[in-house]
């Protein structure tokens, strides 16, 4: 990864194009999906004696930033439960990995269903001037929401690429913390990936911008913690995007 000043402006006017992770960094939805893995953990856990609870911590130690029924066999493993695959579209009534993940985004959508999507203010300022700047756009997200997502917030005229969950699966790319879904971004965009400037909240992300070859990994903290963000490989950590302005 290139080695940059240690200014703020300097870790994105330096690129051609702006990579960004959607939930936490565009806009509060992984407050949503917080809720939505706790909702799905807490019932299911009730069911299987001795297991402990679902905990604040788990979501970013074991689910956080990777698609969803990796979340699922992750969270899982922590608690030494083994569950059936079950079919991609299991029921989400069905106790399998399947169903579990299809459940919890039942829940997710009826959420965002019931609230709608306000992205982040100094999100929107950033994507403003970086479209200003004449740098291209892309979404890399896990989540198979994506282009609902970015509907609903009202931002999907700005980013003529999104590569989500289903466009991953479709192209057999590995999920994050691999950089696989970041570099394809990258490719359809027309540039090398070290051109490109990666923003993520999540470790899983920011490992996966870390382990290509981009221009910069910038981290968004919303609640993983800024040094975590640094260990994991973050060319910078900011609260908030308008920091960058």
């Amino acid at each position: 990864m290139t080695e940059l000043p240690d200014t703020a402006a300097s870790n994105w006017t330096g690129a051609s194009a702006i990579l960004f992770d959607l939930d936490g960094v565009l806009t509060p939805t992984a407050v949503v999906h917080e809720r939505a893995w706790q909702e799905l953990f807490d019932g299911f856990l009730r069911s299987v004696p001795g297991a402990a609870g679902y905990r604040e911590s788990d979501y970013f130690e074991h689910i956080d930033g990777k698609p969803r029924f990796d979340g699922v066999r992750d969270f899982l493993a922590s608690r030494n439960i083994a569950l059936a695959e079950g079919p991609l579209h299991d029921d989400p009534a069905n106790d399998t990995v399947h169903g579990l993940g299809n459940r919890k985004n039942k829940v997710f959508n009826d959420i965002v269903a019931a609230g709608g999507v306000t992205p982040y203010k100094g999100s929107v300022r950033f994507i403003e001037a970086a479209r200003t700047r004449g740098l291209k756009l892309a979404v890399v997200s896990s989540s198979r929401n994506a282009p609902a997502v970015l509907k609903a917030a009202g931002l999907s005229g700005c980013f003529p690429v999104v590569v989500d969950g289903v466009v991953a699966v479709a192209e057999g790319l590995a999920g994050k913390p691999s950089p696989a879904t970041y570099e394809y971004a990258a490719r359809l965009l027309g540039l090398p990936s070290e051109e490109c400037a990666v923003v993520e909240d999540a470790v899983s992300g920011v490992q996966a911008g870390s382990a290509g070859n981009f221009h910069s990994v910038i981290g968004v903290d919303r609640g993983a913690g800024r040094q975590t963000l640094l260990d994991a490989g973050a060319t910078l950590v900011v609260n908030d995007l308008a920091e960058l302005l």
